[in-house]
This record gives C-alpha cells, structure tokens and sequence, in this order.
C-alpha cells in the first residue's frame, strides 16, 4: 500500500511580507506530464511585480485570492478571476497583486497541456486564456472549489484528480513529439533538430507542423527554451561562474550569444537576471 503523501508547507517572513508554500510529491502516474504542482499564498505591505521568464513549459494559475495582474509588453494589466492559462512563449510577462495573492500554480509539460486541455496548442501560443474557457463544464469553478478545501492536502488531492480525469479523457496521438521532446530535453536544447526529424522518417516541415499542435512552438524554439530553462536552474541553484564559461557549459556560440538569448528571453542583461532571480519567492 502506498504510503499517504503529506504536503510540506513552508512559511517566511521579511520586509513586512508573508509567504507560505506548500508542496507535495506528485503521484508516479503524473510525473511524465506535471513539471511542478504547488500551492501559495502571500501578504506583502506594498504591492508587487515580479517577471515571469518564459520557460519550456505551460502554466496553470488556479486563484482563490484576489486576481493577479498579468501585464502585455506595453505595461498594460489584465486580470483572470479564478486563474488563467499562459501558453509558451519567447518573450518574458510582468505579473503583479496589490498587495496578496493566493492559488496553486501547475507547470505543465506541454505535451501534458495538449492532453489536459484538448486544444492544439498554437492556439496557446505567446497567449494568456481564462482557465474556464479552456476546461469543460464538469471541471469549470475549480477555483472556488479549492478555495472551500479545508487544507492544502484537500486541494492537492483536487487537482491532482483533475489532471488524471483529464489525461484519461485524451484522444489525441502524441507519442511521437513526446519522444522528439525527450529527446530535446536529454540534449538540453542540444539535438540536432533536423537529424531529429530524419530519425522520424518526417520532413523537418511536418515535424514543424506536429510541434505547432502538440507544443506550440516549432522544435528549435523548443530547444532554446530548454537550453534557457537550464541555464536560469544553474543560477539559481549551482555554484558562482563567470558568463563565459556558462555559455560553454550551455551550448551557446560564445558569450555575446548568450547575452543576446538572455536579453530576448528577459528583457535585461544576465547580470540584471541574477539580481531578478534573487528576488523571487514562489518559482
């Protein structure tokens, strides 16, 4: 009998601010499709923005607290009462609250999006979507659901389901970009994309085609944000090292390629990254 799985909830306090987190280890049959599964709640004195980078994967907010601001490249914020849906993307987003905010955050994969979802994914794609547009009536006020949980173990267990009723409603084939995507990931952005296409028997304009459906993004985009992806984990967690020598480690041309992916994923330079990452609480 498999041992009950507790959620591990950590708080902390600076500046007149408020975090609380709580995490959970996902059951074994979610794991190939669920990046990351947590909860959150904060209480800050000020109100707050913070960048979102754009990542290899598809986020799920599911909001109990006051709606969060997402703002567009012109600075101009929009909220989504109850979460939202952010599809990948090439460009960084500015979110924001007045003050607190709480929710569960689910990173998808984005093959794990396409089968939660039922949507091709190029419809996700550089967008954010009200999370009920994209779920059926079933599944729709699951916000308001998970706010009624007694404890963070309920709502775990809430949208753990969720995600498993959904992947096993799946129609869609995707064996084939899951492997393409496998292999992208095991490279770290590495892979020959065109030796890829050739190892499926597929022209590199039909595995365009199968990535725009079942990613959203085309194999190449792919890679650099898995490549990026590893890049920002590095920081965040391994030892000091100068650009140079990350941009060895990572695959980039030299360090100016590394500056230019930087500055286009993020809008500041890598230094201005370290300082940003420096600052977040909730990942």
């Amino acid at each position: 009998m498999e041992p009950p799985r507790r959620a591990r909830v950590t708080r902390s306090e600076a500046g007149g601010s408020r975090w609380e987190v709580a995490t959970r280890e996902l059951p074994a049959g979610l794991r190939p499709h669920v990046r990351e599964l947590l909860g959150y709640g904060e209480a800050s004195v000020l109100p707050r923005v913070q960048r979102q980078f754009p990542l290899p994967q598809v986020v799920v907010i599911i909001e109990f607290g006051p709606p969060i601001r997402v703002h567009d490249g012109a600075g101009v914020p929009s909220r989504y009462a109850g979460g939202f849906v952010a599809g990948l993307s090439d460009a960084w987003s500015d979110t924001g609250h007045d003050g607190a905010q709480a929710g569960m955050q689910l990173n998808l994969t984005p093959i794990g999006a396409r089968l939660v979802f039922g949507v091709a994914l190029s419809e996700l794609t550089g967008h954010i979507v009200h999370l009920d547009d994209l779920l059926p009536p079933t599944h729709r006020g699951l916000a308001a659901r998970l706010a009624a949980c007694a404890d963070w173990d309920d709502r775990f267990d809430m949208v753990e389901s969720f995600i498993a009723a959904r992947l096993a409603a799946a129609r869609v084939a995707v064996d084939t970009v899951a492997w393409a995507c496998q292999r992208i990931e095991a490279s770290a952005g590495a892979v020959d994309i065109g030796r890829l296409a050739g190892e499926l028997g597929y022209s590199s304009k039909h595995l365009v085609a199968l990535f725009r459906d079942r990613v959203g993004v085309p194999p190449k985009l792919l890679a650099r944000l898995v490549r990026f992806d590893r890049l920002i984990h590095r920081l965040k967690t391994g030892p000091a090292s100068t650009w140079a020598a990350l941009a060895a480690e990572f695959g980039f041309a030299d360090q100016a390629h590394l500056t230019r992916e930087v500055r286009g994923f993020t809008g500041v330079t890598p230094t201005g990254v370290r300082a940003l990452l420096g600052e977040l609480v909730i990942a």
